[in-house]
């Protein structure tokens, strides 16, 4: 049998390019042309792209993908469609077409392999309600596999990472630690029967509107998905978008059984030092023991959503989330931030770009025990 993990070298979202390095590429790009239909851009990190159509109605794009988490093919393609499908699901919008981006070796792997990952992927797209309706493939060295997702949303109920609020409560609704497991996975160490729990995580989708009323949905103020750059990169970057501060209580923090004595081992991937070294300047995480920062720096793929919610509603909607993702919590809380006034880096508009603004009010995330 061949087990997927071992045929590359970097397994799920830890394949993501470092954040700082991203930082450099994208510093050379020149702003675009100013577009008022833009609604959101890649300037504060979020989820996916948002482009109004009509008073009613906006675009949601998306493309992510990545080299396999798990074994069996089947697993894979359910857990790299969820991870494409939550960036729409995370700026509160509803998907609908998806085209496959697939990669992988013509002359070692066999085509039975391929067409159990997109089984797999079809799966949940159906779930979803989202069409497959094309993509492209390539013969590559490695096996890669994730969609290009367009959904919907309206316009005047765009969750995003920008919109926290001083006095919001976090909820996130997935533990964290997955990469540790996946990391056991590669290296023989566990099986996908004992990291039942992570998989069937991943392969879970982020819908969450479907369980709240419109009173809870009201009540949600900024919305991001923990995925390649862990919890502590993408909750820095919503303080930053937010231009808050954000306080998060380490032991409240749901993280999956095994994942910290794996990280205690050693099992680290690359993702643990690189998601550490961009967030280590703007977070306070001095409370913490070695392993805990590693957990929280734990690269996750298809990881749940952070949401910050008003403090009126935020038991409310645990409860109503609970439903579906048992382990949710609320793990801190958000804070007015005092100084500095801030300026996103920006490609699509005439605002002066600041590269290093967001140094100036750090920390921006502080962990407590």
């Amino acid at each position: 049998m061949i087990r997927l993990t071992q045929m590359v070298q970097k397994t799920g979202c830890s394949v993501k390019i470092p954040a700082q390095e991203l930082k450099q590429v994208l510093s050379a790009l020149k702003p675009n042309v100013s577009d008022l239909n833009l609604l959101i851009d890649g300037g504060t990190f979020d989820d996916a792209a948002v482009y109004k159509v009509s008073e009613n109605m906006a675009l949601v794009q998306t493309v992510d993908f990545f080299t396999p988490s798990v074994d069996s093919p089947y697993e894979f393609g359910k857990i790299a469609a969820a991870n494409a499908l939550s960036d729409v699901y995370a700026m509160g919008g509803v998907p609908k077409l998806a085209l496959a981006v697939l990669g992988y070796p013509l002359a070692t792997l066999d085509k039975a392999i391929v067409q159990k990952i997109m089984q797999g992927a079809q799966e949940v797209l159906q779930l979803a309600q989202t069409h497959l309706v094309g993509g492209h493939s390539i013969d590559n060295a490695d096996l890669i596999f994730g969609f290009s997702v367009t959904g919907f949303v309206n316009p005047q109920k765009i969750w995003s990472n920008q919109g926290a609020q001083g006095g919001d409560l976090l909820i996130l609704t997935k533990p964290i630690g997955v990469s540790a497991l996946t990391t056991a996975l590669k290296r023989g160490l566990s099986t996908e029967k004992e990291i039942e729990i992570g998989i069937q995580s991943m392969s879970t989708l982020n819908e969450i509107q479907s369980l709240l009323s419109e009173d809870n949905i009201k009540g949600i103020h900024a919305v991001t998905d923990i995925t390649g750059f862990g919890l502590s990169g993408h909750a820095m970057q919503m303080a930053i978008a937010s231009q808050k501060t954000i306080k998060i209580r380490y032991s409240d923090i749901p993280c999956f059984k095994g994942a910290l004595d794996i990280l205690e081992q050693g099992l680290l991937t690359k993702a643990h030092r690189t998601n550490r070294a961009y967030t280590q300047e703007q977070s306070d995480w001095s409370v913490l023991s070695e392993t805990e920062q590693l957990m929280i720096n734990d690269p996750q793929t298809s990881g749940g959503l952070l949401i910050s919610v008003s403090p009126l509603l935020a038991n409310e909607i645990l409860d109503k989330l609970k439903i579906k993702f048992v382990n949710a919590a609320i793990i801190g809380q958000v804070m007015d931030k005092n100084g500095e006034s801030v300026t996103h880096v920006s490609l699509n508009n005439d605002r002066v770009i600041e590269k290093s603004i967001d140094k100036l009010s750090a920390p921006w995330v502080i962990y407590e025990k």
